[in-house]
């Protein structure tokens, strides 16, 4: 399988994609954990059907350190108990902000509520951030068709 655009050569699509991959490194100096960013990626990823992104996510969270029990239940989060409490807002979250075109209200006060116990407000901004940013990678790849399975932690992306 190979992409139907090549976003590594084009160069408006490397430019854009020089931004995208901007926003994700000031996530990584947001206070928000780096494990729960992960989670959010992967659950994220999972839902929009990113072959490319599940494989990353996944991969650069178990290079870290994440364990294998804790990736393979992300899509079951609701029934897992390997997830804190934090850990499960912020995935109650990231589906939530994730489905927004399934649900007539979006985000419910309820998940954002639970968000907030657990986050500060620099947390939640970056929650919120790393939500709509996977997304729009999600969109992306799934769109060119990126091919899944090739993607080594810490390669250039």
């Amino acid at each position: 399988m190979t992409a139907r655009l090549n976003f590594f050569t084009n160069a408006v699509a490397m430019k854009f994609a020089r931004h995208l991959v901007a926003a994700d490194r000031a996530l990584a100096e947001s206070g928000l954990p780096a494990a729960t960013q992960e989670l959010v990626k992967l659950r994220a990823s999972q839902i929009n059907g990113c072959g490319f992104c599940v494989d990353m996510h996944s991969k650069d969270a178990a290079h870290a350190g994440e364990t294998a029990t804790r990736l393979n239940l992300v899509a079951v989060w609701r029934e897992a108990t390997v997830f804190t409490d934090a850990e499960r807002a912020a995935l109650e979250l990231a589906e939530q902000g994730t489905r927004i075109a399934d649900a007539a209200g979006g985000v419910t006060d309820e998940a954002w509520a639970d968000a907030a116990k657990h986050y500060d407000e620099d947390q939640l901004a970056a929650l919120v951030c790393a939500i709509a940013l996977i997304n729009a990678f999600n969109r992306g790849n799934v769109i060119i068709q990126q091919p899944a399975g090739g993607y080594e932690p810490g390669q250039p992306h």
